[in-house]
């Protein structure tokens, strides 16, 4: 990585074969017996009682609950909603050719105008990936695109190295909006989105597949809620979108933070945007022990959604449930008036080291 001017490797990436792994994850959904259509989804026709869905090529679908995962390709929701979160409107150009095969490996710096992502894998496909900002970009038409970016990668040193000077087979162009969109509504009493089709970050701050699945591991959760016990649906929505938000900002902040760290530009319209977006609050919140509360809020137990007493800190906002098994609010409670070694001789050996050690994290003084 080359940022604000100086080379390090704090970040580490791991480049994964896309279709190869959604290939995977088919099999594994055929294997587990589960029913797979595949075909372009042509409508989605959405009701307070089911949902009805087209596909090209197939009969028409009726299903009791939808499950929204098409990625920033999702249709937008009823515009009664407004647009949701949105960060300064971005833009991104990949190319991609095929190379000779080598090492693989994966970069990024930052320029002027935006910052570009270079990677090649072993069997020499190999990428580069403009991104810079909608409003202020000096792009010419979309026939000159390709060798707009195909000037700007050899003009870069970096580039040169990286890709070294051979042929470029197959060269293609993909322009796709990469604006950090967190949705208005991501689950109803019928439906739920997750993965990009519920909040889609910038991809310098986000750490892709990652962050798709971290929304979509609790999805089962909250579907068996709404399913099992309607009587919970508004706390079960209300659990997501909690998640789904705060995800959502925790990523935008960390992103800003790492913006403002290219020195150089920060006049720039790019630059400049992105160093002040989303707030000022910081992306990991100070250790303060008499910040600490307790409140009600949704849970996870024994796969579902429940409410319970958490304690809510200045870097969870969501609050914590349990450590190691052991409930936190409860022992917060009673911390004022009890000694803490005798709290802790309640417990096990592992169970007092994590809590003492999570006592300590939020700034307690023994």
């Amino acid at each position: 990585m080359v940022w604000n001017g100086q080379s390090h490797a704090q970040n580490v990436e791991y480049l994964l074969d896309r279709p190869r792994f959604d290939r995977g994850l088919r099999e594994d959904l055929r294997e587990a017996g589960v029913e797979l259509i595949e075909g372009r989804v042509l409508d989605v026709q959405s009701t307070a009682s089911g949902h009805r869905v087209r596909i090209e090529g197939q009969p028409e679908r009726l299903t009791d609950f939808l499950v929204e995962a098409r990625g920033r390709q999702a249709p937008a929701l009823s515009k009664e909603l407004g647009k949701g979160l949105r960060g300064p409107e971005t833009l991104s150009l990949l190319n991609r050719w095929q190379g000779a095969p080598g090492t693989t490996a994966s970069a990024v710096h930052s320029l002027e105008e935006g910052w570009a992502w270079m990677a090649r894998q072993a069997d020499g496909q190999c990428y580069w990936q403009l991104t810079v900002d909608v409003a202020s970009a000096d792009l010419p038409g979309k026939a000159q695109l390709l060798d707009y970016c195909r000037q700007r990668r050899q003009g870069s040193a970096l580039a040169r190295a990286f890709f070294g000077a051979g042929p470029q087979h197959g060269l293609q162009l993909h322009a796709r909006s990469s604006t950090a969109i967190l949705c208005p509504q991501v689950c109803g009493a019928n439906w739920i989105r997750v993965g990009d089709a519920a909040m889609a970050v910038d991809p310098l701050s986000g750490n892709g597949i990652f962050q798709s699945l971290s929304s979509a591991l609790q999805a089962p959760a909250v579907i068996n809620t709404l399913l099992q016990r309607p009587e919970r649906a508004a706390l079960a929505q209300r659990f997501h979108a909690r998640r789904v938000e705060q995800l959502f900002l925790r990523f935008a902040r960390i992103g800003r933070d790492f913006y403002a760290d290219e020195q150089r530009w920060a006049e720039q319209p790019f630059w400049q945007a992105r160093r002040q977006w989303p707030d000022g609050e910081p992306a990991h919140a100070v250790a303060d022990f008499s910040a600490l509360r307790i409140e009600r809020a949704p849970v996870l137990r024994e796969g579902l959604v429940d409410e319970a007493e958490v304690v809510i800190t200045p870097d969870q906002p969501l609050g914590i449930w349990h450590v190691q098994g052991v409930e936190l609010a409860p022992l917060l409670r009673r911390l004022p008036n009890e000694p803490a070694h005798q709290l802790l001789a309640e417990l096990s050996a592992e169970q007092d080291k994590a809590v003492r050690g999570w006592l300590l994290g939020q700034g307690y003084q023994p």
